[in-house]
């Protein structure tokens, strides 16, 4: 399913007192949840439509592609996918705003789940600015690891940069789709993550920079084929229903019908055991029960 973001809404930060303005833009996609603002100076209105994040469910990341870790070491995607589901973040390191918010809701979000980082799932964020350096990616790692302080994060964070080629083949097939304005310096980007399977393949798209801990859980439980989270999960995964449209999770009121129709299918059931067992009990007498007569 094709879910295109036209991006109608800016945030400003300004480089410094004597800085030029520098345009954000926010990816949250549901109608009515945008603002409108002034154009920036480097992008026409044609150029901005092509800001979008398209859903890809089920497509396959190439695990081949060669990108540097914050350490600077050559390494390829492949390296990240090791049995476990993988949160996917797209940003840049040197963004002024949005990215920061992006990646300060991730971290709120991961702090109250009781999955562990390492052991649950892995996080994968690449800078889709070739012009970024392992230097920043290390920086950004350190600020943010340090955020979330969980044990295993530092091993299971990962912050990746790469070169044009790299990038691009990456967010092209994510979807994620953005645009460089050449007079602030900065680009027009959609936010949100993809949780992929252990395999690569996009399982889950959560829009915005706030992600709810509970879509965040259900899409790690599922990308993991229910092999990490609880049995409530998967309870409650027959209950929670996701959106593409909007990537939440929402309850499914017929699920739910269904679901109570069978537990009170199933009390009765067992009511009816219980009593069906009390009445061939022998009846016991005030001694205790009725023994059978001598011959």
């Amino acid at each position: 399913m094709r879910h295109r973001v036209i991006v109608a809404a800016f945030a400003l930060a300004l480089a410094g007192p004597a800085g030029p303005a520098r345009a954000q833009y926010n990816g949250v996609p549901p109608e009515g949840m945008m603002t409108k603002g002034t154009m920036p100076a480097g992008i026409t209105p044609d150029e901005l439509k092509k800001v979008s994040f398209d859903q890809k469910l089920g497509v396959q990341v190439p695990l081949d592609l060669p990108f540097r870790d914050e350490a600077g070491r050559a390494v390829q995607l492949s390296q990240y996918f090791t049995g476990r589901p993988v949160i996917l973040s797209l940003v840049y390191y040197e963004c002024p705003m949005l990215c920061v918010q992006a990646l300060n809701g991730l971290v709120q979000s991961l702090k109250v789940l009781s999955l562990e980082p390492g052991r649950d799932y892995e996080i994968v964020t690449v800078s889709f600015n070739p012009e970024e350096t392992p230097k920043e990616a290390a920086a950004k790692k350190d600020e943010y690891v340090a955020r979330l302080g969980k044990p295993g994060a530092a091993e299971a964070w990962h912050f990746l940069t790469g070169t044009e080629a790299s990038i691009r083949v990456l967010t092209d097939t994510v979807g994620f789709h953005y645009v460089y304005d050449p007079a602030t310096k900065q680009f027009a980007h959609p936010t949100g993550i993809i949780v992929l399977t252990p395999e690569g393949k996009a399982s889950k798209y959560i829009y915005g920079i706030d992600y709810g801990p509970r879509d965040l859980r259900f899409a790690l439980v599922e990308a993991s084929d229910h092999k990490v989270g609880t049995p409530v999960d998967r309870l409650l995964l027959y209950c929670y229903h996701y959106d593409p449209t909007t990537g939440k999770y929402g309850l499914v009121l017929l699920n739910i019908l269904r679901l109570g129709g069978v537990l009170t299918i199933a009390t009765i059931g067992g009511l009816v055991l219980l009593l069906r067992r009390r009445e061939k009990r022998p009846p016991a007498g005030p001694g205790g029960p009725a023994k059978p007569e001598a011959k």
